[in-house]
């Protein structure tokens, strides 16, 4: 696995023992996508839609999530927009730029190679930069980690 980050973006980078079909289904099929991400969404994701849905991971339980899809290119390409790290009731943060999450699958000899960028932080207001851009490091280094146990046994 590879890390990229500064203060804009943080880069994902992990090699995946399945098929790119396979890693597109768990990415962009919302019940496994919810099954390794830790969210029980409302439906399917349609490009052009919002994404609804609540968090299931402990500590976060019952947090709304809300994304925006943004582009699927099967099987190659998955984007959303969403407001990161949005727990604190009391921020509306329909008022600032989300960041772009965005998935990017390439097959490999081994598998698939999975790279994830999420982007647009400098837009995020300064009091609040810091702790999101830290909070979702963490999150991707996570889920990435999920994510390819997920694929990889097949559930």
């Amino acid at each position: 696995m590879t890390v990229e980050s500064n203060t804009d973006r943080i880069v994902k980078t992990v090699d995946i023992r399945a098929g790119i079909d396979r890693v597109w289904r768990a990415l962009t099929d919302h019940k496994e996508f919810g099954s390794w991400f830790q969210v029980k969404l409302d439906g399917p994701f349609i490009v052009g839609t919002r994404s609804t849905g609540h968090i299931t991971y402990p500590g976060f339980e019952h947090e709304p999530w809300e994304s925006f899809i943004k582009e699927m290119k099967a099987p190659s390409y998955f984007a959303f927009t969403w407001h990161p790290y949005a727990v604190d009731h009391s921020i509306d943060y329909s008022k600032e730029p989300p960041t772009l999450v965005e998935f990017k699958l390439e097959p490999i000899e081994a598998g698939t190679r999975l790279t994830v960028i999420e982007s647009g932080f400098d837009a995020l207001p300064a009091k609040r930069r810091p702790l999101a851009l830290r909070m979702n490091e963490g999150g991707w280094e996570e889920q990435v980690g999920n994510i390819k146990r997920h694929a990889e046994n097949g559930r």
